[in-house]
């Protein structure tokens, strides 16, 4: 069993004991995942970035991390595969040669 299958199954157990699947809809779980990423983001408001709590950010980006598997899972996605298909559309729209120490968007590029 991979990291990521064990760290699904942890987050599945802990729901499964509370009896919460009745509210990890996919919808709020997306839902969810938005609201603990503008939390993630609210670390960062009014600062340069060095000065966020690094111990927050970790708390809040495992919330983050957390919703994204949970609904990884509701859809019985491979987070490893996806993630390694999505880098690979990425490579084909941002190539080295035109996207190296560029910030533009590849229709861009």
């Amino acid at each position: 069993m991979s990291e990521t299958e064990k760290l699904i199954q942890l987050l599945v157990q802990f729901r499964d004991d509370r009896d919460w699947e009745q509210f990890h809809n996919t919808k709020d779980l997306a839902v969810a995942l938005n609201i603990e990423a503008a939390e993630l983001l609210e670390l960062f408001l009014w600062k340069d970035a060095n000065e966020a709590d690094r111990d927050r950010v970790a708390e809040e980006l495992a919330d983050v991390f957390a919703y994204a598997l949970l609904l990884a899972d509701k859809y019985d996605l491979d987070v490893v595969d996806i993630v390694e298909r999505k880098v690979q559309q990425n490579r084909i729209k941002y190539p080295v040669d035109k996207a190296k120490g560029s910030a533009k968007k590849y229709d861009e590029l």
